[in-house]
């Protein structure tokens, strides 16, 4: 259980919240109403027991990959009971897709994000930063892996991975070639026993082939690119916990065609830290960053010291999460709303 990531501060947590008699395991993978873990007894499927799925308010109160939890065993089907999930160090999450306003927790207890970004013509360092903003949030430490650098010529990758050191400042940025073994060994420091590292990008940024590349055989299913634009194919359609056989956990991630931020003002900050820190030296403190004098925003915009995509590209990240706060704030109060009915309406009827 070291190996999978046990900690010794647990210990305890687990006592506090556990029965005699029962055990704890981790998520490794989702199904439809059940999950696969790995437990001291080795990996088994298990249920959520009814009065936690009773008392779930949302999806963040339903176990993700890498969660650990607390269980019963079930001896006569080799199987077991989830009863809680213990307290959640890191969570990567984003808004569900759609127009649920809701929270996906993509991987949880994770100890470093590998965000995975092909230097292919699928390379874009827009999506980058909205992958920083959410790893910042997540409370793990993101590292930025540059994949296939075999599809890119010498000078273009060079040009590329500075764009990406400048969208990720102050973050570990490491090219490798997955396919060739290129570049693996830079890897090692995050992947020591019992440190779990989740890998998350878009399609085809090579996810997959890394996993495989670090575990030493295939175990997860690849594809090539398309041929004309480079775009890779969906293949990883779950999220998957890994024990790697020297050492370390990877959580494999399907790669999300759209990821909407969820709860993420300090990550932002920190994604965008250029930005704040350069808002801060304004000559007033409610700067609009507009057309005031003595902005250092439009100064460093005016001088090139911040690009004008990257400014703009905060603003948008900004105006997001406004907008998810609003629709948040209008769910609560439709929801107390009709909270409030209900209780007059059962208080009409006792009356009656």
């Amino acid at each position: 259980m070291k190996q999978l990531g046990w900690k010794p501060e647990m210990d305890e947590q687990f006592r506090r919240m556990a029965e005699p008699g029962d055990g704890y395991g981790r998520i490794a993978l989702e199904h439809t109403h059940l999950y696969r873990i790995y437990t001291e007894r080795g990996d088994m499927l298990a249920e959520l027991a009814g009065k936690l799925r009773h008392q779930a308010q949302g999806r963040n109160d339903y176990p993700a990959v890498g969660d650990w939890v607390v269980i019963r065993y079930r001896e006569a089907d080799n199987r077991a009971t989830i009863h809680a999930i213990m307290p959640r160090f890191s969570k990567f999450s984003r808004k569900m897709a759609g127009l649920v306003t809701d929270e996906q927790i993509v991987a949880a207890n994770v100890d470093t994000v590998f965000l995975v970004n092909a230097l292919n013509q699928d390379f874009n360092v827009r999506r980058l930063e909205r992958y920083m903003v959410l790893a910042w949030e997540s409370g793990a430490s993101p590292v930025v892996l540059l994949t296939k650098a075999d599809l890119c010529g010498e000078a273009e990758r060079a040009e590329r991975v500075a764009e990406a050191e400048a969208a990720a400042i102050g973050v570990p940025v490491h090219v490798i070639s997955a396919a060739r073994g290129e570049g693996l060994e830079q890897l090692a420091p995050y992947l020591h026993e019992g440190q779990t590292v989740a890998l998350l990008g878009s399609s085809g940024a090579g996810k997959s082939t890394i996993v495989n590349a670090l575990y030493g055989k295939a175990i997860m299913q690849v594809r090539d690119i398309r041929e004309g634009d480079d775009k890779g194919r969906h293949t990883t359609t779950h999220r998957e916990l890994v024990l790697l056989p020297e050492g370390g956990v990877l959580i494999d991630t399907p790669g999300m065609r759209e990821l909407q931020l969820w709860h993420a003002d300090e990550g932002l900050d920190h994604g965008f830290r250029d930005v704040e820190e350069l808002a801060s030296s304004c000559r007033f403190g409610d700067c609009g960053h507009r057309r005031e004098p003595g902005c250092a925003v439009q100064e460093a915009l005016r001088s090139g010291k911040l690009a004008a995509d990257r400014y703009d590209s905060y603003l948008k990240l900004q105006r997001e999460l406004a907008y998810l706060a609003r629709k948040e704030d209008a769910a609560l109060r439709s929801k107390e709303k009709e909270r409030w009915k209900k209780i007059n309406m059962d208080m009409r009827k006792s009356g009656k």
